[in-house]
Parts: C-alpha cells; structure tokens; sequence
C-alpha cells in the first residue's frame, strides 16, 4: 500500500484548486507563524495603506507634466540635439495652468489637473536605467541587475494586514507589465508577501471558483486537511513555520469566500460609477481598477498596485506620440476619481496615493512621430497619507534634458513612500545569504520637502 504523507495531502488537494502560487509556497516552507499578522512599524505613519498607480512603459514628462516651451524655441533657432537625432520635438499638448494651484499640466490630463492641490508633483526623478525591464525592476524592487523583493512585499513583510481573508500585497493587471511579475515577487521574503494578481474579466483571479462540485464536498476536503495539520502540529510543539503554513491555507479558504464581495459593484452607487467614468457591468479598464482598488483599501489590504497597460498599447511611444491621447483617456478621470473618492470618504489622509512610471521620454525626435527613452529627467507623484499637497518639487532644465534642482532618484522615491508608512528605510531589513537586504540597499534619502 502507497504511504500518503501529510505533504502529498496537501499537494494533491492544491493542484487544479483555487491556491495561489504564494500561498503553496508558505503551506510548503513558510518561515514565521502567520507572516501577515498586523505589525507596528517604526514609528506611527501617517499612511496606513498604499495605492501605486503605475504606467508601465514610460510617460513622456514634456507632454504631460513638464512643459518646455524651449523646446519650440530650439526648433525654430535650429537647433540639433547631440548625436545621431533628427531634430528636437516640441511638446504636442498645450499646457495650461491647474486652477487647484497654478502648476502647469498638459490638455492629456485635464481630470487630473483639478487634483493638484492633493497632490505633490516631482518633476526631478532620475532613473538608474534606459531599458524597460531594468527600469520596472528598479522602481519596484530597488535594483536594475538582479531580482529582489518588490516594495510591496517589504511593504507586506513590515506591516502585515488587516484583513486576514484577503493577501496584504494585491497587483490589478489586465496585461503583464515590463519585466512582469517580477514587480511583485517577495523573492527571499516568505512567499506570502507575494502579490496576489486580479486580471480582470471572466475570471478575475485566477483559481478563486471552488472546483469541487458542492461546497459540501469541499468542507470535508478541508476538514481532514485541518485535522492532518493539528495533529502534525501537535507531534511537533512550538514549531512556527508549520502554524504559518495551517494559517496561509485559511487565508487562502477565507479570500475565496471575501474576493468575490470585493470584485462586486452592484452596490455601488450610479453617482460614484459616473465619478469614475465606469459604465455599470464593466469588468475592465482602468476606472474598473481604480474602483477595485478602493474597495481592496476599504477592506484593509496595504499594498494595492494598479496597472495601467491599456488594451493593445501600453506607454511606450516610439513611433507615434500621439498614441498617448488614447492611454491618458483611458486613465485620467479614474485617477482623479481615486483620490476624490478617497478624500470624500475620509480615506485619503491616511492613504498614500502614488502616481509613477518607469522613465520619461526623449526631448527630441524618434523614428516617424515619437520619443526614446529616456532616465535621466521624468516626473511622478504622491498624494495623501504624510505627502505635502499642493507642490511641485524639483525642476528641469529647459529642454527637459537634464534636472537642474532636487534631484530625485528611484531609492529616494522609496525611502520617502516607507517614511509615509512609517519605516525608516534603513532598518526594514530582512537577513538573507548572511548578510541584511533592504530595498534601498546602500541608497536613497527620505525627501523631506515633500512630507507633510
């Protein structure tokens, strides 16, 4: 007769089930009993949660948040960028000044302008790489040549979660971003802090649906794995990787029943589906995410990263910079929804609203009508919990070429989202291979100026 360990149990009963991949590697080799218990952090923050809203594939500054009126100047006068470049490419929106605070934000985002008094813009990122894969890596997981944890599972391991039917760390992505889901592994980190992805659709996470015929059947399933589990933890007193691995598998059990209430806006009202530009029944697009994304916030989930990669295209203009008319109509009135609705529900004092892209784009001209890569200037910015709103920090030169004050690199940037959180960047480490990692590794500085 076959001897059927507690462990072929357990692989036998996840295959083809509704466990995610994070969720077997705790049940298979957790490191801490309940990784995503509810955790102090350094000091009180003024966040208690994160939104990232992140545009994969790199967002022209000049054309949405930087003018550069020298840019027009430059063409008229002559002028050639260094190199092997055609000619230098004047922004192709009219720029106007936001009636919130006077900033100047480009006709692509006109939702977006009406939020600038929340919102601190930093036109002085820097970026430590010019490829996509490299840069995605870097601003999510603090380094551009090999694989680390993500902010948000640093996020996940420092604060644990709320809610404990739902994972801490939830990623919102139709489409795969650049260097996919390596933006949310927890690589070294218990694999509970992985983020948890919703595609949207038919099957908005993969695996939820029960595949058992009757909830029955599957009550006595989890039954008899709830009683090989005890009595195994019983022969084996104090031992806390295994009551991590009983308590991830509850946790799977309890997004099964809580996930399906939280993809679910018939509630909603018809006034907060206008806000965001959401047609009733819609199971996509990015006003869809941004919606979610509030209701994953509400249910006490710290870290919730929605991506924008449009339907066919993503942010990446190469060729056509017009392209981004159809992605900054897909995004603007959902975002600007977000932190409207955040703040009308009280929300967004202690939520951190983060708005980023890997890097910005060339100030001159790429093959028919568009822009390179570029890392050395771009914008991004924050809004919400301990961000200083109303502000534009940091500046670039007049062609957008270089930054010209405040410098802000990608390590900064993160060093400023853990202060939020209430982590000093410095001591949120996790040790590994005999020494202490951090997701800033040797660098960054908390940018004070922004907090508020």
């Amino acid at each position: 007769m076959m001897n059927i360990t507690r462990r072929d149990a357990i692989r036998s009963m996840v295959t083809g089930t509704m466990l995610f991949p994070a969720i077997v590697q705790d049940l298979l080799g957790a490191q801490t009993a309940n990784p995503l218990a509810p955790r102090a952090p350094h000091f009180p923050g003024k966040a208690k949660r994160l939104i990232f809203l992140y545009m994969t594939g790199g967002v022209s500054h000049v054309d949405t948040f930087d003018p550069k009126p020298g840019l027009v100047k430059a063409v008229n006068e002559g002028k050639k960028p260094q190199g092997n470049f055609k000619s230098y490419l004047p922004g192709a929106w009219e720029f106007s000044p936001s009636k919130a605070t006077g900033a100047e934000v480009s006709s692509l985002f006109p939702h977006v302008s009406g939020i600038l008094d929340e919102v601190a813009l930093i036109r002085s990122m820097v970026a430590a790489h010019n490829d996509h894969f490299q840069a995605s890596q870097g601003l999510h997981n603090g380094s551009v040549t090999v694989k680390r944890p993500s902010m948000g599972s640093w996020v996940s391991y420092g604060l644990g979660t709320e809610n404990q039917n739902l994972p801490s760390f939830v990623v919102i992505a139709p489409y795969l971003p650049y260097a996919g889901a390596i933006n949310w592994t927890s690589d070294f980190l218990p694999g509970a802090h992985t983020g948890t992805r919703i595609a949207g659709g038919a099957e908005p996470v993969a695996d939820l649906n029960r595949r058992t015929p009757t909830a029955e059947l599957q009550q006595l399933e989890l039954g008899l794995l709830d009683r090989l589990n005890n009595q195994h933890l019983i022969s084996r007193p104090g031992d806390n990787a295994l009551a991590a691995r009983i308590k991830s598998f509850e946790i799977a059990y309890g997004m099964q029943s809580e996930m399906p209430e939280v993809l679910d806006l018939s509630k909603e009202t018809d006034a907060t589906l206008k806000l965001y530009g959401l047609e009733r029944g819609d199971n996509q697009g990015f006003a869809w995410q941004c919606l979610i994304g509030r209701r994953l916030a509400e249910r006490g989930v710290r870290y919730i990263e929605l991506v924008d990669s449009g339907t066919t295209k993503n942010w990446d203009s190469h060729n056509e910079i017009d392209e981004m008319n159809a992605m900054a109509k897909n995004a603007d009135q959902p975002i600007a929804a977000l932190v409207k609705d955040l703040k009308s529900r009280g929300m967004l004092e202690d939520t951190l609203v983060v708005w980023a892209t890997e890097f910005g784009r060339t100030p001159w001209l790429e093959q028919t009508h568009g822009r390179g890569h570029y890392n050395k200037c771009f914008s991004c910015w924050m809004a919400g919990g301990g961000i200083k709103p109303g502000i534009v920090y940091g500046k670039t030169d007049e062609l957008g070429l270089n930054v010209a004050e405040n410098p802000v690199t990608v390590h900064d940037f993160q060093a400023t989202i853990l202060h939020c959180l209430g982590f000093d960047h410095t001591k949120l480490t996790f040790r590994h291979a005999g020494r202490d990692f951090r997701l800033t590794d040797v660098h960054g500085n908390v940018v004070n100026a922004l907090l508020a």
